[in-house]
């Protein structure tokens, strides 16, 4: 009988009984007392403000920042149209000190039109022949072609500034009166160099393929050059490392001139002995 008294005395569990008094509290947990309320409140308007003052401030910095990018923009515009300039103004020097160089050449009794084809000064023309050297197929997959953006391939497919320099002294000793690599005319000051994959001649950046031009007896030329040692070695180049070459005579061959040749340092002779 005790049992069933206390059943009855405790009909609901005391947690559904602690629920019961706080919702007797008020809906929503709100405090009841004046003082409470007026601090909820101010604190609601307190983040209201600053929510408010925030999305003020960043519309009234929204244009400072948009003005400051297209200053930086204008300012990058105006520095790549300078730099174009004066590029363009190099050029013109370059033309104007070969021309003079030229006409020193002529007063003082040289001949002009042998010496300017042995400086690479002025466009030749001319029977020669066309080498083609380019990359394995494998290391252009994925650049474009383009040497300083291929990558995940050995060394040993791609075409290298040594190798460009093997090919252009084999072309000499074989016999060439002028060489040209991709447009850019060789002269005795000229260098074949690397920044990274890309080949430099004469720190212009070339991409594959190389296209190599050279006067001179063509048939003559292209025989010695596939028979020395350097031809030999870029047809192994070929066969063990799919570096892809071909080579023809050509009955008129144009080479453009150097863009610049300055001799800064030889002098001419005026003796006619030592002593």
């Amino acid at each position: 009988m005790s049992l069933l008294t206390n059943v009855m005395d405790h009909s609901l569990d005391d947690g559904y009984a602690e629920a019961a008094a706080r919702k007797a509290d008020g809906p929503g947990g709100m405090p009841r007392t004046v003082r409470a309320r007026l601090g909820l409140a101010a604190g609601l308007v307190l983040a209201a403000l600053v929510v408010t003052v925030g999305a003020a401030q960043a519309r009234i910095a929204a244009p400072t920042v948009a003005k400051e990018r297209q200053e930086l923009i204008g300012r990058i515009q105006r520095e790549t149209a300078a730099a174009d300039k004066l590029e363009a103004t190099v050029d013109k020097l370059r033309d104007d000190v070969s021309a003079r160089q030229r006409a020193a050449l002529k007063s003082d009794g040289g001949d002009d039109d042998l010496v300017g084809i042995l400086s690479g000064a002025v466009a030749v023309h001319g029977p020669g022949v066309k080498l083609v050297v380019n990359d394995a197929k494998e290391a252009t997959t994925g650049g474009d072609g383009n040497p300083r953006e291929t990558s995940g391939f050995s060394d040993t497919g791609r075409v290298r500034d040594r190798d460009m320099q093997r090919v252009v002294n084999g072309l000499w000793e074989s016999g060439a009166e002028a060489i040209a690599i991709n447009g850019q005319r060789l002269t005795a000051l000229s260098a074949i160099r690397a920044a990274g994959d890309a080949i430099l001649v004469d720190n212009r950046p070339l991409v594959p393929p190389y296209t190599v031009l050279a006067v001179g007896d063509g048939q003559r030329l292209s025989t010695r050059f596939q028979n020395s040692a350097d031809g030999l070695y870029l047809h192994a180049l070929q066969q063990n490392y799919g570096i892809r070459t071909g080579i023809a005579t050509e009955a008129d061959v144009r080479l453009p001139a150097a863009p610049s040749v300055i001799v800064r340092t030889a002098q001419q002779s005026t003796g006619k002995g030592t002593s």
